[in-house]
């Protein structure tokens, strides 16, 4: 599936109708990043369960597939499970197993290990759900409207609505070298020829974008676009009784979980195990 397809069926999740898809942006935006910082601030293992919990119960009340949710959160993942991979190993502490080469496998780094990947899991789904009930257009509106200086909020804005367009220009380009039997993994051509191709493939991707981005510029000056024009609605949404819902049960289970952090979880073994970092 390239990437033009997984933008249309991602833009297409936010279409749906649910109570989450109705809420102001920045409530959605607010709320989602508290649970990511506390997340990430968090050493409690069964903390970050119950929140992962919640996260799934969004899901559910969003309408999202669940399906959709989980293979975006697999595409993601491994970006960092190297990273986790290695705690275990590298991590000083109590020795479990003992390999060759002085190698050990502690407890500590499978805790560790089990804390990041615990972390990591929440975050991606915290991401997913608010690039699933929310436009992209709406997020950077919601960014501007919470203080993102306006030049930063039109560069996102205009790199939105032409990621697809720079995508479809680089699959022309191998799908051209595809018809003249290149294959960047073939390994019966020269190594350096093959980089070669690949760095003539970069430059034209370079020129192409180029000339495809003055036509654009050229375009929009004749539409009257300048340098105080708003590439994104402006929509003056008022918070209301949905929105203090949202929020306040959003940081009702914060702060629980913080007070069951402190006085319930450290009693309930490697779960609730409290992880020095």
């Amino acid at each position: 599936m390239g990437f033009t397809e997984t933008f249309h069926i991602i833009e297409k999740e936010t279409m749906k109708e649910s109570i989450l898809h109705t809420l102001d942006g920045r409530i959605k935006l607010i709320s989602l990043i508290l649970i990511i910082v506390y997340a990430v601030f968090s050493t409690q293992i069964m903390v970050l369960l119950v929140l992962e919990l919640y996260l799934l119960l969004l899901i559910y009340l969003s309408n999202i597939s669940f399906k959709q949710a989980f293979m975006r959160i697999l595409v993601l993942l491994p970006f960092t499970i190297f990273i986790i991979a290695f705690q275990p190993f590298i991590r000083p502490g109590i020795a479990l197993y003992a390999l060759p080469f002085g190698i050990n496998i502690t407890l500590e780094g499978l805790m560790f290990g089990s804390l990041l990947l615990s972390r990591i899991i929440v975050t991606l789904t915290s991401i997913v759900i608010l690039s699933s009930i929310s436009p992209m257009q709406e997020v950077i509106q919601s960014f501007r409207k919470l203080g993102m200086p306006r030049d930063l909020a039109m560069i996102f804005s205009l790199m939105i609505r032409f990621l697809s367009l720079f995508y479809d220009e680089l699959s022309k380009i191998n799908n051209a070298q595809k018809s003249r039997n290149f294959d960047i993994f073939n390994k019966k051509t020269k190594y350096l020829w093959r980089l070669k191709q690949i760095a003539f493939t970069i430059v034209m991707m370079f020129l192409r974008s180029y000339e495809r981005g003055e036509s654009i510029y050229l375009s929009m000056l004749s539409r009257g676009y300048s340098d105080k024009s708003k590439l994104y609605q402006d929509r003056e949404n008022s918070i209301g009784k949905n929105e203090y819902v949202f929020v306040i049960i959003t940081l009702s289970i914060i702060a629980s979980l913080q007070i069951l952090a402190i006085y319930i979880f450290p009693e309930l073994g490697f779960i609730g195990a409290n992880v020095t970092i």
